[in-house]
């Protein structure tokens, strides 16, 4: 057994730590660099990666252009938050908290920033007065799952994810106490869907986009490597849903936008054009 952590009388960052992500965590926020962001040439501009938070902003433009709105056209600019893009000044300006995704809205008379994942799902949402109903029960029940989601990520992702995969040592404390916060978490979900179609009800809202990046990609096996360790195949209604959910045109695009790892066909590093998916993945291009 491990000797037992004394916690020091003061903190300080040792930037040796180790883990993936050692290099680009920091104590401190602002811009490290000066750094411009590209402009296209349509309404919006997402500043993302194909993270599970980068897919939900992905997704939500795919289904607002497959419902018809054409308005929704988006250029995806891809951020390599290995290399520290989200700490070059251009980005810190939209959010300066440094995370992905981040989107300007150039479609009125003034550009507006909007970041963090929910807040983009519901601007969005509202601008187009789709997937988040007007008023009434629907809507609060649509927002209660979509807060849900946003306040399990951190154990999900920052807790269980961290400390099972990414962690430069394991250690079977962090682990368990985890898992068993996922899980309970799953078994949320699934109580909720044994009755529900969706989320919020009968209807596909900006909380099955939410969270199907999240729960939906860790019941398909596409996140942590862990769905055997957490037996994920015991929640068959969160199975059933993420399957439902990966068969729509939109969210089969939105997943490959910003993506930059993986099979080549599924890689599209950015996105200017629905003409992209046929024209400018990873395998297309390799073959010019």
């Amino acid at each position: 057994m491990a000797d037992a952590y004394e916690p020091p009388k003061v903190w300080t960052w040792d930037a040796e730590s180790g883990g993936k992500f050692a290099s680009i965590n920091r104590p401190i926020s602002g811009a490290t660099h000066d750094q411009k962001l590209p402009v296209g040439a349509h309404p919006f501009q997402l500043y993302s990666l194909a993270t599970p938070n980068g897919v939900k902003a992905t997704v939500m433009f795919e289904e607002l252009l497959e419902a018809g709105h054409a308005d929704a056209e988006y250029d995806a600019w891809l951020i390599n938050i290995q290399e520290g893009d989200q700490f070059g000044s251009g980005f810190v300006d939209i959010n300066p908290n440094s995370k992905i995704p981040a989107l300007l809205d150039r479609s009125g008379p003034e550009p507006v920033r909007v970041f963090e994942s929910g807040s983009i799902l519901v601007h969005l949402a509202e601008k187009f007065g789709a997937f988040l109903p007007a008023s009434g029960p629907a809507r609060a029940e649509t927002l209660n799952w979509l807060f849900w989601q946003m306040g399990a990520a951190p154990y999900l992702g920052g807790g269980f994810g961290h400390f099972y995969a990414y962690a430069p040592e394991k250690f079977e404390y962090p682990i368990n106490r985890f898992a068993m916060e996922v899980k309970r978490q799953l078994d949320v979900l699934d109580k909720r869907l044994v009755d529900n179609e969706y989320l919020a009800g009968t209807d596909y809202t900006i909380a099955d986009i939410a969270v199907w990046p999240w729960y939906g990609g860790l019941v398909k096996g596409a996140l942590y490597d862990a769905a055997e360790f957490l037996q994920v195949a015991d929640y068959e209604n969160v199975v059933r849903w993420a399957n439902q959910i990966g068969a729509r045109p939109a969210a089969k695009r939105g997943r490959m936008v910003n993506k930059s790892w993986g099979e080549p066909a599924e890689q599209l590093r950015e996105r200017h054009g629905a003409d992209d998916f046929q024209t400018r993945t990873q395998d297309k291009i390799g073959e010019e």
